[in-house]
């Protein structure tokens, strides 16, 4: 029989046949489930030809790949519907149930089987997944509802919320403008106040304005007076330095009359002097060589010149000698101590240094430093030290080495440096050596 023929009931009525085009999912579902699970079980003549590639899949893959071939197949192939049919009444009876109680096994049987009631049975299937699908959405309507009802409250909520905080707001920014505007009127108070006393204080500037005139007259004709006093004063002190020229003058020419008499005197004495020891026939001796008998005295010696100072003791004792000058070698010291420093400020350090030293012994100190490379030299030194600087092109070993020539024989000299040239040339003429770490560590104490 055609699977759309009219089938006739048991009471003798038509039944509905099936609609294979319209058959609900569920149904749908079921029937490619069977198809799948009977396809590897039945003989090739059975399987159309078009599912034969897929006989070799597992169950729920053929019916995942080829459900719309499986489907098709159950439609247009009676043969092969057949052979699911007697495969499922073998293996899953009650999948061929068609009084089942679940109205969609009952379907697919029916369906299957080509029973009269499929369509009946069909229809019910579809009513039932609508009326599923409608209380589905009724649901849904009905949680967003739900939903929007709550969401609804909390904006009410939150709107109640703002205007209680808006009415807050609007009540401090009434007390706040309340209170800007009593300051402005304290302002306003304070600035007429402020003008009246301007224009006293104005008032009074004229006045004490014009006695500051009064004041200023007298003051120009005071002034014009100490004028010509001083001018007056200023000839006599004229007339007194020109009076006190003349007396030194005066002075100066008897001074040089005196001088010549005692230069005539001197020379008649050294003539008297040269005629006794003629006539009494006395022979020079040490003493017109500078000794005296106490330096003949035997088994003891004079401290000598020179040398080098061995700890800072040593340089306490050279210091306190009668008329010593601390000769220095600056750049020589100062990289020794304190070498990161820019030249400039290395010199200040050590100037600064030897002007302490300076204020608390008598002696004297010079400090030598190399000319080259210094844009500007100070003008002035520091007090008790003298800061000297060498010519361009002359180191500073020449100006020291110089400075110790011209000091007179017997002078203490102590010069610090730790240059080789510079020991050898201060020692021939006996200056003592300071080594530039005794003396920093004698500037550090100071």
């Amino acid at each position: 029989m055609p699977a759309d023929a009219d089938h006739k009931g048991q009471d003798g009525s038509r039944g509905v046949p099936a609609d294979w085009g319209a058959l609900p999912e569920p149904v749908r579902g079921r029937l490619v489930e069977l198809a799948a699970a009977s396809l590897g079980e039945l003989s090739e003549a059975d399987v159309p030809k078009r599912l034969r590639p897929v006989v070799r899949f597992a169950p729920a893959k053929r019916g995942r790949v080829a459900a719309g071939p499986l489907l098709a197949s159950l439609r247009e192939f009676r043969p092969f519907r057949t052979a699911v049919a007697a495969w499922a009444r073998a293996n899953r009876p009650a999948a061929l149930d068609v009084a089942a109680e679940d109205p969609v096994a009952a379907a697919a049987a029916a369906v299957l089987v080509d029973d009269e009631n499929a369509g009946t049975l069909l229809t019910t299937v579809a009513e039932r997944g609508e009326q599923t699908s409608l209380r589905a959405e009724r649901d849904a309507a009905l949680a967003r509802i739900e939903r929007l009802e709550a969401e609804l409250a909390q904006v009410r909520d939150e709107l109640k919320a703002e205007r209680a905080a808006t009415q807050r707001a609007r009540a401090e920014r009434s007390e706040e403008l309340e209170r800007l505007r009593d300051r402005l009127r304290e302002r306003g108070v304070e600035l007429r106040r402020l003008r009246d006393a301007e224009r006293a204080a104005r008032q009074q500037l004229a006045g004490e304005g014009t006695r500051a005139e009064a004041e200023r007259d007298d003051l120009v004709e005071q002034l014009a007076k100490v004028r010509r006093r001083a001018e007056a004063e200023r000839a006599r002190a004229e007339s007194a330095e020109a009076e006190a020229q003349r007396a030194r003058q005066s002075a100066r020419e008897a001074r040089e009359a005196d001088e010549v008499r005692l230069a005539l005197l001197l020379d008649t004495l050294d003539g008297a002097v040269s005629g006794l020891r003629g006539e009494l026939n006395v022979t020079s001796t040490a003493a017109d060589h500078g000794q005296r008998p106490a330096d003949t005295v035997a088994n003891a010696t004079a401290l000598r010149s020179g040398g080098a100072v061995a700890d800072i003791a040593g340089l306490h004792r050279l210091l306190t000698l009668t008329g010593a000058h601390l000769i220095i070698d600056g750049y020589n010291v100062t990289k020794t101590g304190y070498p990161e420093l820019v030249l400039a400020e290395q010199r200040q350090r050590l100037v600064r240094q030897l002007a302490a030293l300076a204020a608390r012994t008598s002696v004297e100190i010079t400090v030598v430093f190399d000319g080259a490379g210094v844009v500007a030299v100070p003008s002035a030194n520091v007090r008790g030290v003298r800061v000297l600087f060498s010519a361009d092109g002359v180191p500073a070993d020449d100006v020291i080495t110089e400075m110790v020539a011209c000091e007179p024989k017997g002078r203490p000299l102590i010069v610090a440096t730790a240059d080789r040239e510079i020991i050898t040339a201060v020692g021939k003429r006996s200056a003592f050596v300071l080594p530039p770490q005794i003396l920093l560590d004698e500037l550090a104490r100071v």
